[in-house]
């Protein structure tokens, strides 16, 4: 591979590191070709994207974007594959449900939520993992919970005596 070549790949993975805010570094080896078209395929339909990679020039892509780490540059040995997803749990959803039939892919270490997760164990913690929307949204009804609760006991019988009694002060004053 020319020295261009690399430099064309690297900068193709840093464009990639910067439109997918989250990826997983998985072993996908061992899988033959029908098992990785069925992966290639789930991850299609889940908008997730897999690329191989060689490990030094997806090290040099972490090191343009500034997202070097040395947790991630440990667990790049042997065979890697990039799975590059716009949600962070959405990959390791995929790779439970693909492992039901296989014992691979192995998760080596994941980015998510700008966060460095290493080790295979972590795959259950990721796939419940809440995105920020998600966050965001459990912030918001329990925001709204109290506000409802007063509307309702306002619109109902509650609500009617609170409105006599300020009737009856109303009354009271004139």
């Amino acid at each position: 591979m020319t020295r261009e070549e690399k430099t064309t790949i690297i900068n193709s993975l840093a464009e990639q590191l910067k439109v997918y805010p989250h990826f997983y570094i998985t072993d996908i080896s061992e899988l033959n070709a029908e098992q990785t078209a069925k992966l290639r395929r789930m991850c299609f339909e889940k908008e997730v994207s897999l690329v191989m990679v060689k490990n030094t020039l997806f090290e040099k892509a972490l090191e343009k974007n500034g997202e070097a780490d040395a947790q991630l540059a440990d667990v790049l040995k042997g065979s890697s594959s990039i799975m590059f997803s716009h949600t962070g749990k959405t990959p390791a959803v995929l790779i439970k449900e693909f492992r039901k039939n296989s014992p691979k892919p192995i998760l080596k270490a994941a980015y998510v939520e700008e966060c460095v997760y290493v080790g295979d164990e972590m795959l259950e913690s990721l796939s419940n993992i809440k995105s920020k929307e998600e966050l965001i949204g459990d912030v918001i009804s329990l925001l709204q919970s109290p506000a409802k609760n007063v509307i309702s006991a306002l619109q109902g019988a509650a609500g009617q005596k609170i409105a006599g009694v300020v009737k009856a002060l109303e009354e009271r004053g004139a």
